[in-house]
């Protein structure tokens, strides 16, 4: 294994020809769908309202997004002008959108009984848009989640656990362009995630793979949240549609929030203009569908 000085001085070598496509894309859409999605009331519902996990887990079986719902995100991206898709592949939650050896809690062995990343890959491919996995470091659902910075056998299991996940993630789906980190709580340091050797490890399956900044290494891009904030490094700012939530809600409660276009290509503008890029969030609905109030703003742009 690299040391950190190593790595950063490796991956720096070729960063410039791994980054030239998203420099040239500025503009990405950022889709979270998970369980939350039925909540309806915010993808950190499940923290938020305190349901305990074994109640939360009950709405594995009624997950039910209809087919072709991916098919719908990226024919959306790809009439807004987007040149890239980030899917929440599994959020913080801990339910995994694919056929997951290593997490039977996923989307094959309940509700809807498919591999809805294998269906957004597909999706990606056909629209011709660069493919992004999020990858959450949180995980409620797993029972090391939450004492991993305090327990040393803990930390094992959970690391080796967020491994073999991203691991299933970077080689049963044939090239993938991002992989974009989120949380990494409860440890406080790379060292903490072992992200120094598991990341090392990533890019050996994925050579040309860009890799956020939220894994406590600085990596490819930095992720500024619901605020347009340059960087001397490459940037990317990643933005709901309202203001309000990353997962869905209800229209009653975001059309007074939501984008027009003409917002939507100013905070384009803005992060062009100033060297970064656009991460626009949709939430859809619990079938998958798109809400109707992003629609003509995406259409529009």
């Amino acid at each position: 294994m690299l040391s950190i000085d190593e790595y950063k001085e490796q991956i720096a070598a070729t960063r410039d020809e791994r980054m030239k496509w998203w420099r040239e894309a500025r503009f990405g859409m950022f889709v979270h769908f998970g369980l939350y999605s039925q909540i309806g009331r915010n993808e950190w519902a499940m923290v938020c309202e305190n349901i305990p996990p074994e109640e939360y887990a009950q709405l594995a079986d009624t997950f039910k997004p209809k087919e072709g719902c991916c098919r719908e995100w990226a024919a959306l991206a790809k009439k807004a002008g987007m040149k890239y898709m980030v899917l929440t592949t599994r959020h913080h939650e801990g339910f995994s959108l694919w056929d997951s050896k290593v997490n039977p809690f996923n989307s094959v062995n309940y509700g809807p009984h498919r591999d809805i990343v294998k269906e957004f890959v597909e999706a990606c491919r056909e629209f011709d848009l660069k493919i992004g996995f999020y990858s959450s470091l949180m995980d409620w659902h797993h029972p090391d989640g939450g004492i991993a910075a305090f327990d040393t056998e803990a930390r094992r299991r959970f690391t080796k656990y967020i491994r073999d996940l991203n691991e299933e993630l970077l080689t049963n789906y044939g090239k993938i362009d991002i992989l974009w980190y989120d949380v990494p709580a409860p440890m406080e340091s790379w060292e903490g995630w072992d992200s120094l050797e598991r990341n090392q490890y990533l890019r050996s399956l994925q050579p040309h793979i860009i890799i956020n900044d939220r894994s406590r290494l600085p990596e490819d891009f930095g992720t500024p949240e619901e605020n347009i904030k340059p960087s001397e490094r490459d940037w990317e700012a990643c933005m709901t549609f309202n203001g309000v939530s990353w997962g869905y809600l209800d229209s009653n409660q975001t059309v007074p929030y939501s984008y027009t276009a003409q917002r939507i290509a100013v905070m384009l503008q803005n992060c062009c203009e100033r060297g970064g890029n656009l991460l626009l969030n949709i939430g859809p609905m619990p079938d998958g569908s798109v809400p109707e109030e992003t629609v003509e703003p995406l259409t529009k742009i």
